[in-house]
């Protein structure tokens, strides 16, 4: 066992030797790389696997052991000073390790067909194992300033897959805003290592965790500043996790492929922070006041991200902001103490959402067929419905993920988010209250995204040459309403107008045209007045995409079984494999979570959540299910609102308007950061500029003219005549003498 842990430093390294040699080939022989590029997905995943079967064993000689392995070697050794490099293999890097690869894999293997036809193939597998690479070196990095290393190895793939399609200036400008984002809560992050440095002369955890705890119980350091180094390391996690305030690059960053938002942006990147969160939990645990402002910041985000997320029209962003939301509940769990409840919720939602995302690649897929290739319209889900009839395996996955995030039992995402609601009735009533109405917007969002996109009809507008329409489809949205303004050889294409409000029904008819029809294959022929017609319909994915969304439901299905209160021994405690794993991490922070199970109080909390979840899906099936598929309810339902007269239809009006305004303007937070931060930077730039210019220079300036002018007047005195001098000289001495005179006099 002990010789497996010895050779773990090489776990990081396994998947390297495939950006490198696709570089050197890229480098050398460009051509022959190029005609076999299909052939780098196998290494990939290869390598990949094999990480992903040492993690696994080492997970098990854990949880049979319990045993925390951690090897250094000195890099730089300089009188006091000592900079280890090693890894550190415990509980917390296990799970980490086994949800990067086993999500690494199937979204590399999901990738290969999805990126199959774009031209940066190549580049897109060579950033993707440097990103796994990047990541498996942070989670078994064993001190902080190793950690930094990687953290920014990290963000630096995550802005090169954010930008993978650099020439679209919507991606580009993602990217570069997720850079610059990051960089701030990166740079807090550095700050507080190196104070935390300072004050106790080490970089390893162990290390920290010790001097750090006799420096509060000796008072040998101002408390404020403990505070504040703390702060600045949660800073980090902040930006990186996507927690208010940092939170804005995450749903602008799906603008790269949809893979690379199922692995970085559900899975592995996004949860680094709160990876750093949990490693460094020790520290923060001390301080009260950071534990408190940490769970703060989780509730603030839990309530952001839902509220956000309900009217969202681009899928992967209401996705986005999911992710966020969740993020929140995991970094509530932890600032709460919950260490269990926060990696159980990482480990399930993990899964649950890279399935959600690799099935939104399907439906994009799909729709591609349909609308073209722009993305503003093929990841519209205003443009979607009816996809049930022609992608059911995904609309069946897709489903599974949805119930799993809604928090439906016996699906994953119950269990953990049961927990962290239970906990936080204990730690606090108001952030109970928050949590759990959240887990109601939750499913109300994820069900509108789900019947918005699988539900009603989809009916390719035909027109033919009387112009007699053959079908149409109607829908129904609480968010807006969209009219088609352009028509392009007998098909029409819907399209978004921006200024356009919110109405509780609307029954005008979209018409969708096919304008990409020449590039996908047919689904049906028509012949009329002797003219071939052929029509697009979206079509399921290829096999090996559905293969790795397949696999995902399975973990959706069957991953709780790590961490459900069962089996028990007869005294009625936790026996799961996750408790039993994180033993030593339990031990570490002086916490006991081998609880007793109360299974009464268990399905009482449980009903109540699952009730709410339930009143949140009824009032989105309510608002979103096709009973617009017949038109006499549609009708009915019309009429009835249009009965509504006075001040109460007025008022639900502008509450619907001002609900739709702040979630699809995304809080204006954006915008007051537009105005505030950038405007105002720059602005007090132009203030500066005007300032150095006007003021410094102008001073400077005005000395010189000055003495220009002074020299110019003198010239003029001189008329190169000695008596001319003397009288002159003469003149001021007489002056000098009457003024000394008169102060003589009257005894000044």
């Amino acid at each position: 066992m002990e010789y497996t842990y010895q050779y773990s430093w090489l776990i990081p390294l396994i998947p390297l030797p495939v950006p490198m040699l696709i570089g050197v080939g890229l480098l050398l022989f460009p051509t022959a790389t190029k005609n076999i590029r299909r052939m780098w997905s196998f290494p990939s995943i290869l390598l990949l696997s094999i990480v992903m079967i040492l993690s696994i064993y080492l997970s098990i000689q854990q949880i049979n052991t319990s045993f925390i392995y951690q090897y250094v070697w000195s890099w730089t050794i300089n009188n006091d000073f000592s900079l280890e490099f090693g890894y550190l293999i415990d509980p917390l890097t296990s799970i980490m390790l086994i949800l990067i690869t086993t999500v690494g894999i199937l979204v590399l293997f999901y990738s290969d067909n999805y990126m199959s036809h774009d031209q940066g193939y190549l580049r897109f597998f060579a950033y993707m194992s440097f990103f796994n690479t990047s990541m498996l070196g942070l989670v078994t990095s064993s001190n902080l300033i190793q950690i930094y290393i990687f953290w920014e190895l990290v963000g630096m793939c995550s802005y090169l897959l954010i930008g993978f399609w650099f020439t679209r200036p919507s991606a580009a400008t993602a990217c570069q805003k997720a850079f610059v984002t990051n960089r701030v809560g990166d740079f807090g992050l550095l700050l507080g290592i190196l104070g935390l440095y300072w004050i106790t002369g080490s970089f390893e955890f162990r290390d920290l965790f010790q001097i750090f705890n006799n420096l509060i119980s000796n008072n040998e350091v101002p408390f404020l500043f403990l505070t504040l180094c703390t702060f600045l390391l949660f800073a980090g996690a902040v930006a990186k996790s996507a927690q208010f305030p940092l939170h804005v690059w995450l749903p602008d960053a799906m603008e790269g492929p949809t893979p690379i938002s199922a692995l970085i942006h559900a899975a592995t990147m996004v949860a680094a922070g709160i990876f750093l969160v949990a490693r460094l939990l020790p520290l923060f645990i001390i301080i009260p006041s950071i534990m408190n402002f940490i769970s703060l910041i989780g509730i603030i985000t839990v309530l952001l991200g839902a509220t956000l997320a309900l009217a969202q029209k681009d899928i992967k962003r209401g996705l986005a902001y999911s992710t966020m939301s969740q993020l929140g509940y995991m970094m509530l769990a932890l600032g709460m103490g919950s260490y269990r409840a926060a990696l159980f919720h990482l480990i399930t939602h993990a899964y649950s959402k890279a399935l959600l995302f690799l099935g939104s690649g399907s439906i994009i897929h799909s729709m591609e067929t349909i609308v073209g290739y722009s993305p503003d319209k093929s990841q519209n889900i205003v443009l979607m419905g009816g996809l049930k009839k022609y992608i059911p395996i995904t609309k069946t996955s897709f489903l599974v993920g949805t119930l799993s995030l809604c928090g439906i039992p016996p699906l994953a995402c119950f269990w953990s988010k049961d927990e962290i609601l239970n906990d936080s009735w204990l730690y606090s009533p108001i952030f109970a209250i928050i949590a759990c109405f959240t887990a109601g917007l939750t499913a109300f969002y994820m069900f509108r995204i789900y019947l918005l996109t699988f539900d009603g009809h989809f009916n390719v507008y035909f027109q033919n040459y009387s112009g007699q329409k053959s079908s149409s489809y109607y829908s129904i949205s609480l968010w807006g309403k969209e009219v088609p303004k352009t028509i392009k050889n007998n098909f029409r294409l819907l399209t978004m107008t921006n200024n356009e409000r919110a109405s509780f029904f609307w029954n005008k008819t979209y018409q969708i045209g096919s304008n990409g029809k020449n590039r996908i294959r047919p689904f049906i022929t028509i012949t009329r007045f002797g003219t071939k017609k052929t029509f697009s319909y979206p079509h399921e994915s290829d096999n090996t995409m559905l293969f790795s969304m397949l696999i995902l439901v399975l973990f959706t299905l069957f991953v709780e079984v790590v961490g459900i209160p069962f089996p028990f021994n007869q005294e009625g405690i936790h026996l799961d494999l996750l408790s039993k794993l994180l033993n030593p991490s339990i031990n570490l922070l002086h916490q006991n979570f081998e609880n007793s199970v109360n299974w009464y109080e268990f399905v009482t909390n449980a009903s109540f959540s699952v009730s709410i979840a339930f009143f949140g899906i009824f009032i989105a099936s309510f608002l979103y299910k096709p009973i617009y598929s017949s038109l006499q309810n549609l009708n009915l339902l019309n009429s009835f609102y249009k009965m509504k007269k006075g001040p109460n239809r007025i008022l639900g009006d502008k509450i619907i308007n001002g609900i739709y305004d702040w979630s699809y303007n995304r809080g204006y937070i954006d915008a007051f950061y537009t105005i505030f931060l950038i405007q105002g930077i720059r602005r007090l730039a132009e203030l500066t500029y005007f300032f150095d210019r006007r003021v410094i220079n102008g001073i400077t300036n005005g000395f010189g003219l000055t003495s220009f002018f002074f020299g110019e007047g003198i010239k003029y005195v001189g008329g190169g005549r000695i008596s001319s001098y003397l009288l002159l000289y003469l003149f001021f001495v007489l002056i000098f003498l009457l003024i000394y005179s008169f102060l003589y006099f009257f005894n000044f």
